[in-house]
């Protein structure tokens, strides 16, 4: 197997095992709590942009899994040694995507809004961080970018991010309405996207 062809498999994997852990998770949420969510609480721009840029961002690994070639235009031209740090991101990324989704477990929304019996969720690593979703999200996508060696790629996953970012105040607004000073308190304590260092 050459190099190139182990990179394609990584991303591949990397890619099937993160969609089909978020995507199990997700389906369970909505089974078990059997309550619809309003997509409206963020607003159709800011849906919008979302849902286009997750299209190209999920896509781009899927394509060039499929055909190196077809993307090859994005190409940077890394050394191999940043190729596979990727790939090690990328089996990081994968282990907290599973951490994160077995800690928040039901409690799962696809937008800022919180659900009808939402639990506070302190456990895993959401001990340390507020928002690992968007940490592990970008971790994930730098990963398959470095992997890929895929400038388009990578630009997408801080874009999405970013996204996420700006959202962010709308959904601990949510939350700090929903929970009050438990979650005044659990914002002083933790971090947003990493951990509080003091």
């Amino acid at each position: 197997m050459n190099i190139e062809t182990f990179f394609r498999l990584t991303v591949f994997a990397t890619l099937a095992i993160s969609v089909g852990i978020s995507g199990y998770f997700r389906r369970k949420a909505d089974l078990e709590k059997n309550e619809a969510i309003s997509r409206k609480v963020d607003g159709n721009a800011l849906m919008n942009i979302i849902r286009l840029g997750g299209l190209a961002l999920w896509l781009s690994p899927l394509v060039y899994a499929l055909n190196p070639d077809w993307m090859s235009w994005s190409k940077i031209g890394l050394a191999e040694g940043w190729r596979w740090l990727g790939a090690g991101l990328g089996v990081l990324s994968v282990f907290g995507v599973y951490w994160l989704f077995s800690n928040i477990g039901s409690n799962i929304t696809p937008t800022s809004a919180t659900r009808k019996e939402h639990k506070l969720v302190t456990s895993g690593p959401y001990r340390w961080i507020r928002h690992p979703l968007y940490t592990f999200g970008l971790t994930l996508f730098v990963s398959l970018g470095l992997m890929v060696d895929n400038w388009f790629m990578m630009i997408l996953g801080a874009l999405a991010f970013t996204v996420m970012v700006i959202r962010t105040p709308k959904e601990e607004a949510g939350l700090i309405e929903k929970f009050g000073d438990e979650y005044r308190h659990y914002m002083k304590t933790t971090g947003a996207f990493l951990p509080k260092l003091f």
